[in-house]
């Protein structure tokens, strides 16, 4: 039986439906909260259902924005004929600190699985095809993650893509098969973007 109050035991138990915050963690966080100033924890709560209502998804790449269009597909000084995809909005992220990639992105919101019934329709796909046939790209960087699910969504896309005679290719060096391209570093990304290759 729980030595917690009803509420501190409500509380642990929706803290552990984060990713990577079990039990333990979500006590410690209890306890920070208990002890923080009301005010604090009043801006915390303020600021998760403000991004929960605020954020949405770019109308161009998918990306996280509170505007129609997100801030990297409004920067002009961004090439826009050059469109980095990748599978998740913390990808660009990612990317973003390397501070090397001066192109646009494509965020697909997941890769092809099929243990999980997660096909080419479920993903973004078919707007990536509008934008090279409306934007006049003239290279798609494939940043998918380096384990199955990533290399079976490259190999789909160069299939789809290629015969449009758009110049595909695919990171480089340095990100481990099997890695997620959100926990590589800047060096690691920034390498793997110019040892990229034709595919």
């Amino acid at each position: 039986m729980s030595n917690y109050t009803q509420s501190i035991e409500k509380l642990i138990e929706l803290l552990t439906k984060f990713p990577g915050i079990g039990r333990r963690s979500a006590e410690r966080i209890v306890d920070y909260i208990l002890d923080a100033p009301k005010e604090q924890i009043k801006s915390l709560s303020e600021a998760i259902i403000s991004a929960k209502e605020n954020v949405r998804l770019c109308k161009k790449c998918h990306n996280l924005s509170e505007q129609e269009l997100c801030r990297i597909c409004q920067d002009s000084r961004r090439k826009k004929n050059i469109v980095c995809v990748v599978e998740k909005p913390n990808d660009v992220s990612a990317i973003e600190k390397s501070g090397y990639f001066d192109g646009v992105y494509h965020v697909l919101m997941g890769s092809i699985s099929p243990l999980e019934g997660k096909g080419p329709n479920d993903l973004k796909i078919e707007s990536l095809m509008k934008r090279i046939k409306e934007d006049n790209i003239t290279e798609i960087i494939i940043a998918t993650d380096a384990d199955t699910e990533g290399e079976t969504t490259a190999l789909y896309l160069v299939k789809i893509i290629k015969p449009l005679g758009i110049k595909v290719t695919r990171i480089g060096l340095g990100l481990p098969v099997g890695s997620n391209l959100e926990y590589a570093d800047s060096a690691t990304l920034t390498k793997a973007l110019q040892s990229r290759r034709d595919i």
